[in-house]
């Protein structure tokens, strides 16, 4: 059952920028990311985090745009909807083989193999698609210390899907 309360990225809100940018292949990271694997909301959240390809940012930022979504943060791509949802954008480069590199400010990539790229949920009605559970803990344990709320998250995936976490999200 979906939480009731007016957050800043409630299910409703959330839904209505899945439909609205259904055009754009998408995957659902982070805390949406993890109640759609789930298939129920957890918990509040502040934003929604997606992953897209690097040949669909332009495409999408033009669609955003074009809805009156505003860019707020210049040295990422998040953007705000008119109605306060804040979509903060990520993309990969697909090589032939279907992984996923994602650019390092060292000039060098992550790659994520195809099945990270393979799991799916719901958020509200919408089915969606996101990280696997895996791509998930992997995400969560690079480059920032996991805040109680990423613990929780990663300890609910460990229980329902069995995924093994590093030693930096097992406090």
């Amino acid at each position: 059952m979906a939480m009731q309360s007016e957050s800043l990225a409630s299910s409703d809100k959330v839904e209505q920028f899945l439909s609205a940018t259904r055009a754009i292949t998408m995957w659902i990271d982070g805390g949406w990311g993890v109640d759609a694997l789930l298939r129920h909301q957890r918990r509040e959240h502040t934003d929604i985090d997606i992953i897209i390809a690097a040949e669909d940012v332009a495409p999408l930022t033009t669609l955003l745009e074009s809805l009156n979504y505003q860019h707020v943060i210049r040295s990422g791509l998040v953007y705000l909807s008119p109605e306060g949802l804040l979509v903060d954008i990520h993309w990969v480069r697909f090589d032939a083989r279907g992984y996923g590199h994602f650019d390092l400010s060292d000039g060098g990539s992550w790659p994520m193999p195809p099945s990270a790229f393979r799991g799916s949920g719901s958020i509200g009605a919408t089915l969606v698609q996101c990280l696997s559970p895996e791509a998930q803990v992997q995400c969560h344990a690079q480059g920032y210390k996991p805040r109680e709320k990423d613990l929780s998250d990663m300890k609910a995936l460990q229980e329902k899907f069995e995924v093994v976490l590093p030693l930096a999200l097992c406090r």
